[in-house]
């Protein structure tokens, strides 16, 4: 079964130069960690949220705003889309991202069509 596991964070973080890098190495080696198993089917870091484009469609009219739809403490950061046996072991790898240590990691299922 495939999960997206959703990272949340704040991007006010004032990191260190030395943080930062210590941070990126634990990504690094959870990437090759979970590439080896054969579980890491994609993941990505996104630009911050003031990149961010939102696209609306209410009768028939598109309305398309710079930034986020919400106004919020967390943003998604990145993600990655995992293939575990279950949830348990998707809940497990969730566990080992960074980004966990100081904001949320949300784990959910996808669908199968077809």
């Amino acid at each position: 079964m495939k999960y997206m596991l959703l990272i949340y964070g704040r991007e006010d973080r004032n990191l260190s130069e030395a943080e930062v890098g210590a941070e990126m190495q634990a990504y690094f080696a959870l990437n090759t960690e979970l590439a080896t198993r054969g579980a890491l089917v994609a993941g990505e870091a996104l630009m911050p949220v003031s990149t961010a484009t939102t696209v609306r469609v209410r009768g028939g009219e598109a309305l398309v705003t710079d930034g986020p739809f919400a106004e919020t403490h967390e943003v998604l950061g990145g993600y990655y889309v995992v293939d575990a046996p279950d949830l348990d072991a998707a809940i497990a790898i969730a566990k080992k991202i960074p980004g966990a240590l100081d904001g949320s990691v949300e784990v959910r299922p996808l669908v199968v069509f077809g």
